[in-house]
């Protein structure tokens, strides 16, 4: 029976083989056929995942014969399939297999309903699909999804135009559309759907062929240059009033098409939900063809998914007023690892404390035993210290502070995951805080992990930078939060500010603010 078993499976699949190549070859009746035979067999097995592998190359075939309907059919009964299926946290690879397949689906179902024109319907499976990475994320780090914060409610156009109205704000959410055959001579395809305080929706669809063409490469693999190009530091001093072609070219791809729906008051919100290798760059400094930052036109913040927003608001409205307390903590000591003092973080926790009347937490005191527990009692958290991102368990991802004997300092994405944060606000002004994971349209991360835990607003940095302007820049936000700016104004504000003191890009671009801007600490 087990070599009957292997057998159907190996057949199968050589089906499922067959299926691609014929895809490619445009043999597209013998596509669909290859895909019926695989799917016959996976379903007598009771086979999900290879169910859906097959239901999702047998709508590629209808698509690509202009079926478009029939074509969604087919993969909306891929995503109940592997909806159905239970989770197996156990097998890393079953699991990221079954996630894969799942977003691939959620992917070509976008591009079905945009050829119908259902342009609204598509907005909503880009929002369901971030929902499904999102709980798939937090079961990762905690399989006890009961014990963080509800999962995002299900999308319906009416609350999104809501959230944009009740934040009085212009949401703007990108969707990267893989090449499914992953054809080495195809660019992907970006959908962008702009929702505009009034609740009106827009959908324009970026043109990424110019891109391939001029750079030879594709989007994900540009944005993954701009990283390394700003890791390596490869843009000096002066670099602010200076044109940068990568940024001009993302703003090109990325604002052009939607310029039009952005608000021209400075001061207004725009709130970018990026995905994929776009959760991965900062939007402030993307130039349009005279040189200007679109920091300077906006007011910029960014959720992984508008309905993300639904949970941020929830928390920010949970906050007891009675809770005041600041949580200030700088430069740990000693290190984890062989992690260097930051003295120029103990100066910039110190100066923030004394602005807001606490004291900082810093050296060998700032260990986890002492900071966790005053972290769940906390209306704000800064955090002034080193930070690490774990490219292969993005839960491992991780804060410094003081290391013990029996601690090592790190905590963990997944341990901040299992704690019940109360805060309105967490300022992680460390290193690559605000790097994660790119798994399907998700972000496994620090940031995520705050905001599943009950934070609010999290601010992060998405490269590491030098801690001098760092703490120039974070003195000047909480000043700003004095004078009765919100969150992303004060940011925005001292982004400007620090642009004119050092003008290196890497110094003043890296922080983004995720989730809530309203109600700031100091009101």
């Amino acid at each position: 029976m087990a070599f009957s078993v292997d057998a159907r499976k190996t057949e199968a699949e050589r089906w499922l083989k067959q299926g691609v190549e014929q895809l490619r070859q445009q043999e597209l009746d013998g596509a669909i056929k290859s895909s019926q035979q695989a799917l016959s067999i996976y379903q007598d097995s009771r086979d999900r995942l290879g169910i859906a592998q097959s239901l999702n190359h047998l709508g590629l075939g209808l698509y690509k014969k202009g079926q478009y309907q029939a074509a969604e059919q087919i993969w909306r009964e891929g995503i109940q399939v592997l909806a159905s299926a239970s989770p197996d946290h156990k097998s890393h690879d079953a699991q990221s297999k079954r996630v894969e397949t799942q977003v691939a689906i959620y992917q070509l179902l976008q591009k079905s309903l945009i050829a119908q024109g259902k342009i609204n319907q598509a907005l909503l499976v880009s929002e369901q699909s971030r929902a499904m990475v999102f709980r798939e994320l937090l079961l990762a780090g905690s399989p006890d999804i009961s014990s963080v914060t509800s999962p995002i409610a299900p999308p319906t156009i009416e609350r999104i135009q809501q959230i944009a109205q009740e934040r009085n704000a212009t949401l703007v959410e990108y969707s990267i559309i893989d090449n499914p055959l992953a054809e080495t001579n195809q660019p992907e395809e970006l959908f962008i759907w702009v929702v505009e305080p009034t609740g009106e929706i827009t959908f324009r669809q970026s043109n990424l062929t110019q891109l391939w063409q001029e750079e030879k490469t594709t989007l994900t693999d540009y944005v993954s240059n701009i990283r390394q190009s700003l890791a390596a530091s490869q843009w000096g001093t002066g670099s602010s009033r200076r044109k940068i072609r990568p940024f001009m070219q993302l703003y090109q791809v990325l604002i052009e098409p939607i310029a039009d729906k952005l608000p021209t008051d400075p001061n207004a919100h725009v709130i970018f939900i990026p995905q994929q290798s776009l959760l991965m760059i900062p939007f402030s400094p993307l130039q349009d063809e005279s040189g200007n930052y679109l920091l300077e036109k906006h007011t910029i913040l960014t959720a992984p998914a508008i309905m993300v927003l639904d949970i941020t608001r929830r928390s920010q409205v949970n906050i007891p007023e009675s809770l005041q307390q600041w949580l200030v903590v700088g430069n740990p000591n000693p290190m984890p690892g062989d992690f260097s003092p930051l003295p120029a973080a103990e100066k910039e926790a110190k100066a923030i404390a004394s602005l807001v009347n606490t004291q900082a937490i810093t050296g060998e005191v700032a260990t986890k035993a002492e900071i966790v527990p005053q972290m769940s009692a906390s209306r704000v958290i800064h955090l002034a210290t080193h930070g690490i991102f774990d490219e292969q368990q993005g839960w491992e991802s991780a804060i410094a502070l003081a290391s013990t004997d029996t601690d090592n300092g790190w905590l963990t994405a997944k341990e901040i995951l299992d704690l019940n944060l109360t805060a309105e606000l967490v300022v992680l002004s460390a290193c690559n805080t605000g790097r994660g994971s790119i798994s399907g349209d998700g972000l496994a991360s620090l940031s995520s992990a705050l905001i599943a835990s009950g934070a609010s607003s999290v601010i992060v940095s998405l490269w590491s930078i030098p801690d001098s302007p760092t703490a120039f820049l974070m003195q000047e936000f909480y000043y700003n939060l004095q004078q009765n700016y919100d969150k992303a104004q004060a940011l925005r504000k001292a982004m400007l500010t620090t642009m004119e003191k050092y003008p290196d890009l890497r110094d003043w671009a890296a922080f983004t603010l995720i989730g809530e801007s309203s109600q700031s600490p100091t009101d």
